[in-house]
């Protein structure tokens, strides 16, 4: 149970937060053109993955026993929940309403680029929380 749990996990990770990453990180490219479509598009996307993200999280917590991967108190999990949480955050409160506003603006004829830095900020920023994510399950310090 532990391995199939495990490979959920890791294929949850890749093909929801993989999007994620990719979805906020080149988000900035569709505000600077002006581009509603794209805007609109990275928008749903960021906010539809950053949702499923959750089951990413509940199955590497359901291998949070101490027989088979890790234990609460271990710092990378922790550390790691914490982060995503953080992520998952920006992602929802920052990035996608100011997409959402993006849109808005492009949509009625508006220049929205002053909007590119916050967008391409935040989305630099979760990419670089991941990449922690990811260092910290790999390397597991602490262990």
């Amino acid at each position: 149970m532990h391995k199939f749990l495990l490979a959920l996990h890791v294929l949850t990770a890749v093909f929801a937060i993989g999007p994620l990453a990719h979805a906020v990180t080149t988000a900035s490219r569709g505000v600077r053109n002006g581009d509603a479509v794209a805007t609109a598009a990275s928008a749903r996307m960021a906010r539809l993955y950053g949702y499923v993200s959750v089951i990413v999280a509940v199955l590497g917590l359901s291998l949070v026993r101490p027989k088979w991967h890790a234990e609460f108190g271990d710092t990378w999990v922790w550390l790691s929940l914490v982060l995503w949480a953080l992520a998952v955050a920006l992602v929802l409160a920052l990035i996608v309403p100011t997409l959402d506003r993006a849109t808005t603006l492009i949509t009625s004829g508006e220049s929205a680029r002053a909007l590119t830095a916050r967008v391409a900020a935040g989305g630099g920023l979760v990419g670089l929380i991941f990449a922690g994510i990811v260092f910290l399950m790999i390397y597991q310090p602490g262990r």
